[in-house]
């Protein structure tokens, strides 16, 4: 019987945080791209989701960042 090290949670939260951050890098230097960024406000909506999957994967994993936007934190 194989014993998984790693949930399959763990694995997904792990592979959206690699790709988001693959995105967020942009090695395809604007050729490839979800939303063109030269439409205001929404070209920016892609960046912005990829980098809010890349703070929630670290953040799954125990990496937690200083609190940006003020929430208070749940004890």
């Amino acid at each position: 019987m194989i014993t998984y090290i790693f949930s399959m949670k763990s694995i997904f939260v792990f592979v959206a945080g690699l790709l988001s951050t693959l995105y967020l890098i942009n090695p395809t230097a604007g050729i490839f791209e979800l939303i063109p960024d030269n439409i205001p406000f929404v070209g920016n909506l892609d960046e912005a989701t990829a980098a809010f999957f890349l703070i929630e994967s670290l953040n799954y994993f125990g990496f937690n960042l200083p609190n940006p936007f003020g929430r208070r934190l749940k004890k």
